[in-house]
């Protein structure tokens, strides 16, 4: 059974910065893909930023801001946040899944493992 913990929310200033990770166990399994959502209340869930093997995309809201890495020996994913605006605010969730193709990255109802989420609020 593979597990996701998010660490890494909190409050931040907008123009400010914060690094969320994703520590995962066990194996996902094929090709594996890994993505960010948000879920601000009283919306769905929003596809952030997210990867498929060699291949990175990004939401029109975090191009440019946003930026994926890993750390293969912590078995870790981060996603970098810059420039934070009032408009990011919202519980942030890892997500992973198997085989996916890229047209369906931004689907949520692709992945299989959710984390538990990290709240991230930016206000001044």
């Amino acid at each position: 059974q593979v597990q996701l913990v998010e660490s890494g929310g909190g409050l931040a200033h907008p123009g400010d910065s914060l690094r969320l990770s994703c520590a995962a166990s066990g194996r996902i399994g094929g090709t594996p893909a890994i993505a960010w959502f948000r879920q601000a209340p009283g919306k769905e869930r929003e596809f952030v930023a997210g990867f498929r093997g060699a291949n990175t995309i990004y939401s029109d809201s975090g191009k440019g801001r946003f930026g994926l890495s890993r750390d293969v020996g912590k078995n870790t994913v981060y996603l970098q946040m810059n420039s934070l605006k009032p408009d990011d605010t919202a519980n942030y969730y890892c997500a992973g899944g198997s085989n996916l193709r890229q047209p369906g990255l931004r689907d949520p109802g692709r992945y299989n493992y959710w984390g538990q989420g990290t709240q991230v609020t930016v206000s001044s």
